[in-house]
């Protein structure tokens, strides 16, 4: 892990353009709400693996999804549930600026990026992958 936190720490930091300040006092200000923003818009994808979905329709099929809770999970599932257990347990650190905060934030992009490898979301895993670790480097030593 750490060969890897030496070349994105390379090519997101020293070779990239560097983003100003007050930018990156307001990314590390808003970083945990973004987290708390974040952990609430993946709830309804985690309610929709266990069918509470069709509940939420009000059809008569609405029991019989229920009944069959579970039948969409699967290994894309477990990633992100994972990457919603990492956000939440980042959410603490980055209001105290601890750099267990940032790790889990930075775990939490790693799987996410594996989940949209997996799930076949291209644009998400190059583009919002980048997108993501780019931020999270720039900002990385405002985290002790």
């Amino acid at each position: 892990m750490d060969g890897l936190m030496k070349t994105l720490d390379l090519y997101l930091v020293k070779k990239a353009p560097a983003l100003p300040k007050n930018v990156k006092d307001i990314l590390v200000s808003v970083a945990p709400w973004l987290e708390v923003i974040g952990a609430i818009f993946t709830l309804p994808a985690i309610f929709a693996l266990f069918g509470f979905n069709a509940m939420m329709y009000g059809t008569p099929y609405g029991g019989y999804a229920v009944a069959r809770a579970g039948y969409g999970f699967s290994i894309a599932s477990f990633f992100l549930f994972a990457g919603l257990v990492l956000m939440l347990l980042a959410i603490p650190g980055l209001f105290k600026r601890s750099k267990m905060g940032w790790n889990y934030v930075f775990y939490s992009v790693l799987v996410n990026a594996v989940y949209s490898l997996i799930s076949f979301q291209l644009f998400g895993l190059i583009i919002g992958t980048l997108i993501s670790l780019y931020l999270l480097f720039q900002v990385k030593s405002y985290y002790k």
